[in-house]
């Protein structure tokens, strides 16, 4: 006999699980990037989508685990498109161009994404550090950028020694700053960084900022 708790694994009951798992985590998504970790609420998403809260705690565990997920899923998206970017045939130049317009794209169409990040770094990336997924998923990133500046330093078009983390520090601040701070900044200088009609300026000017970087010489420290 199976119990409420544990139901039957038929294909077609794995199909329900499936989607019903996956409606879940765009729901929830939705609702801690507008309310926040502490303002959003379990109930509200369990009315939300086609489930009871007994279900969600059925699949997740508890809110705890349920935005852990959601948070292990958002950067599965970009982690997953970086790993897919296909730059062996371009040279080190239209790779690094390549790999920061992938992030700038990601980020402005992802607007809960920003907001996802910023609230778990209000709660100290306790989430993420408490994830061996989230542990783990940073370093199919910086592999592609590794295998860039490689070959852009052995065929001489990169003159700078420069670590992967710091330039994937610097084109994910760019990517992020202008959608988390497009408020604030369009208050203070009455400028829309995520405006249409400046997207192609702002795309071309993230490109422009990482190549002068990569081959700058620099004075030895």
């Amino acid at each position: 006999m199976t119990s409420v708790d544990e139901p039957a694994q038929t294909n077609g009951r794995l199909r329900d699980a499936v989607r019903t798992r996956a409606e879940i985590l765009d729901v929830a998504t939705q609702e801690f990037a507008r309310a926040g970790y502490d303002g959003a609420r379990v109930d509200e998403i369990a009315a939300r989508t086609r489930t009871t809260k007994r279900m969600i705690y059925y699949y997740f565990g508890g809110k705890e685990q349920l935005f852990t997920a959601v948070l292990e899923r958002a950067y599965g998206v970009i982690r997953e498109a970086e790993q897919q970017l296909d730059v062996e045939h371009l040279d080190p130049v239209a790779a690094i161009r390549r790999l920061a317009e992938l992030t700038f794209d990601h980020h402005e169409q992802h607007p809960d994404f920003i907001r996802l990040v910023s609230i778990e770094n209000i709660h100290g990336a306790e989430h993420i550090a408490a994830s061996d997924k989230l542990g783990r998923i940073g370093s199919p990133a910086l592999e592609v950028i590794r295998r860039i500046l490689a070959a852009g330093q052995e065929s001489g078009l990169f003159t700078a020694d420069v670590d992967a983390v710091d330039l994937h520090a610097m084109i994910s601040s760019f990517c992020f700053f202008r959608v988390a701070n497009r408020a604030t900044f369009g208050a203070l200088f009455g400028r829309d960084l995520v405006d249409p009609a400046r997207r192609a300026h702002y795309r071309a000017m993230l490109g422009d900022m990482v190549i002068a970087y990569l081959t700058a010489e620099r004075a030895a420290d």
